[in-house]
This record gives structure tokens, sequence and C-alpha cells, in this order.
């Protein structure tokens, strides 16, 4: 069995954790998309006007800041 350096070592692990890092702020950002067109589909619901418009303000917010990533 070959044995990686310690630079190889560090390398492979900053990149595991690089690698967790993404696949946690994708989780987060998937949550937090559902989280909010739940809410807005309860203030259609309830025709809530004022929450239906700050909502739809917070899903543009958040799109823009994945697609800008």
């Amino acid at each position: 069995m070959k044995k990686f350096s310690t630079d190889t070592s560090r390398h492979l692990e900053r990149n595991d954790a690089d690698y967790a890092a993404m696949v946690l702020d994708k989780a987060i950002q998937d949550f937090r998309l559902d989280r909010i067109l739940k809410e807005i589909d309860q203030s259609l619901e309830s025709r809530n006007k004022e929450e239906f418009l700050r909502l739809t303000e917070e899903l543009k917010m958040i799109r823009k800041r994945s697609f800008i990533q």
C-alpha cells in the first residue's frame, strides 16, 4: 500500500473539508428554499399579501446569491 506524503495528505484533507462545506451549504440552501416556498403557498392560501411580498423578495435574494456563487 502506497503512503502519501504529509503535504499530499494535508491537501486531500483540505479538499475533503472544502467538499463537505459545499455539500452542507447546498443542503442549507435547499432547506431554506423549500421552507420559503411552503410559506409562500401558505401566504397565498391565507391571502396575506404583505407576507407573500416579503417571502418572494427573500426568495429572489436567495436565488440571486446562488446564481452569483
